[in-house]
Formats: C-alpha cells, sequence, structure tokens
C-alpha cells in the first residue's frame, strides 16, 4: 500500500506502483508537517509516492529519465498537459524505457503552469531518489513516470480523498451539490460549474477520450458522494481525472493560517534539501580535486 504524504493512503495503478512507498525519513518528515490540503498556492503538496524497487545510478534507466523530465519540464512552458517516453527503441535496454507525463490545472497560466511542473519534478528528484517510478500531485499540477507503460488507458483507481469534517444536512444544498457534479460528468477537460451556493471543478487527464472523460468523472463522483456523503466540501483524485465540489465561502472561511504555515514550511524543507544536495556534490568535488 502506498502511504501518501497526507493522512490518506493511495496506490497506483499497475504492478510497480501497487507497493509504492516513501522512504521513512521523508515520509515522517513531510507527515508531521503537512497537516491540510490548502487552496490558495499550486505548489501546495496534494499527494504523492515513489516504488520500492530501484535502479542502478549513472544506468541508461537513469540517462534516459533526466531527459524525459526536462523535457516535461520544458513543453510545460508551451502546453498545459504532455506525454513521452524515452528510451522504448531498439537502441536501448527493454528495461531502459521511461514513460512520462504532466498535467497542469487548467486555469493556471502557462508561466504558473511551467513553475508548477518544474517544481513537483525538483520534488520528485529529493524523495524518490533511484525509484522506477513515482507521481507527484500538487495543487496546480501532476507529474508521473513509469518503466512501465501506462499512457493512453483508462484507469480510474481511487488515488486520494479529502472529505471536509463539517456537513450539511439541507435537501438544498445536496439538491444543488448533485446538479453541479451532474454537469460536471459530461464534458472533457478542465471544468469549473456553480449552481447557487454550491461550487464544482472537474478535470481529465489530457489523453483521454470524451468517453473515457466521462466515465471517469463519472467514477469520480461517485466517490464524492459514498465516501464524503454530507460533506460541505470534498476532493476526489483518481488515476486520470479528479472532481471537486465546496459550499460557497467554505474555504475563505475556514482557518487556513496552518494550511498556509505548512505550505511554506514544505517549500522551505524542500529548499533546504536541494541546497544540502548542492553542497554535497560541491564538497565531493573539493575532496577529490585535493586529494
Amino acid at each position: 500500500m502506498c502511504k501518501t504524504l497526507h493522512k490518506h493512503s493511495s496506490s497506483f495503478p499497475n504492478t510497480t506502483l501497487q507497493t509504492l512507498k516513501l522512504s521513512s525519513s521523508f515520509f515522517l518528515l513531510f507527515l508531521l508537517l503537512h497537516i491540510s490540503l490548502s487552496q490558495s498556492s499550486p505548489h501546495l503538496f496534494i499527494y504523492g509516492g515513489c516504488s520500492q524497487p530501484k535502479y542502478q545510478p549513472n544506468s541508461p534507466f537513469q540517462s534516459n529519465l533526466n531527459n524525459l523530465l526536462s523535457s516535461l519540464s520544458n513543453s510545460a512552458s508551451q502546453s498545459s498537459y504532455n506525454s513521452l517516453a524515452t528510451g522504448n527503441d531498439s537502441s536501448t535496454p527493454p528495461d531502459a524505457a521511461v514513460y512520462g507525463l504532466y498535467q497542469c490545472r487548467g486555469d493556471l497560466s502557462t508561466a504558473d503552469c511551467a513553475s508548477c511542473v518544474q517544481s513537483a519534478v525538483a520534488q520528485l528528484g529529493l524523495v524518490c531518489v533511484y525509484a522506477y517510478a513515482a507521481g507527484l500531485q500538487l495543487d496546480g499540477c501532476f507529474v508521473r513516470y513509469d518503466n512501465v507503460n501506462f499512457l493512453n488507458r483508462l484507469d480510474t483507481t481511487l488515488m486520494y480523498k479529502k472529505c471536509s469534517p463539517s456537513t450539511s444536512n439541507d435537501d438544498e444544498f445536496f439538491r444543488k451539490r448533485d446538479d453541479v457534479l451532474a454537469d460536471m460528468q459530461s464534458g472533457v477537460g478542465f471544468r469549473v460549474r456553480s449552481v447557487g451556493t454550491v461550487e464544482g471543478v472537474s478535470q481529465c487527464m489530457g489523453d483521454l477520450s470524451s468517453s473515457d472523460c466521462s466515465a471517469c468523472l463519472s467514477e469520480a463522483v461517485s466517490q464524492l458522494k459514498n465516501v464524503c456523503g454530507s460533506a460541505l466540501a470534498a476532493d476526489v483524485y483518481l488515476a486520470q481525472c479528479y472532481a471537486r465540489y465546496w459550499a460557497s465561502g467554505y474555504y475563505s472561511s475556514a482557518d487556513s493560517s496552518n494550511e498556509d504555515d505548512v505550505g511554506r514550511t514544505v517549500s522551505i524543507i524542500v529548499g533546504v534539501l536541494a541546497g544540502v544536495a548542492v553542497v554535497i556534490v560541491f564538497l565531493s568535488f573539493l575532496r577529490k580535486a585535493f586529494a
């Protein structure tokens, strides 16, 4: 079972990622610090994980992975979604192939999309060292890679869920919520809907057909209703789509000071870890130079 960086557990859909697990030191660090989901920043963490199987340093797989992640980061400055594969031809060993994608939230600007993807890629490199497969969902974007081809394949595995502690027993609220959720199931891409005092947003992965997108969102909506029941706000992320709803003003009226502090703390820790890595490389270079 995969351990996410939130309180919830989840698993990626294929055999490589079914046993996703973060190294214990990083997992405990982020679990203690990242308490809840904030709506305010595209860089804030939602869920993620790494495969237990590891590749060898300086292997063909690592070279292909570095090329793929670099290409994904560069592509994000031009489009909100892209999927790529490297090393999947006869010129490299069969186990060196890497498949990957990124997707940005539909309302992000190109610049914000690129920044978000770069942040996700950097965090993957820090917490999923030498992992054959990894995925990271930030509030504004998702990045995933795998040594097994998962591209263009419908998958409705539940990855992450969050239900608000506040609930409602108002029939009118449920009617409006159900209208929002029904409307979100009928389209592709990024959709924002509101009915009275209820708002919602949904998005499918960029490579899904209209029918597959509807099927994925139908499952997400079903999960929202069955898992979160009468919650005033709820988020469900499946492998290839997500759906969220909330009562108007719910997030702005909630106390988000802890969430904002946690988000900043996580960003600081990632920056510190990156700085430590640079220092280690620099000291290693000096040691070799003066040996």
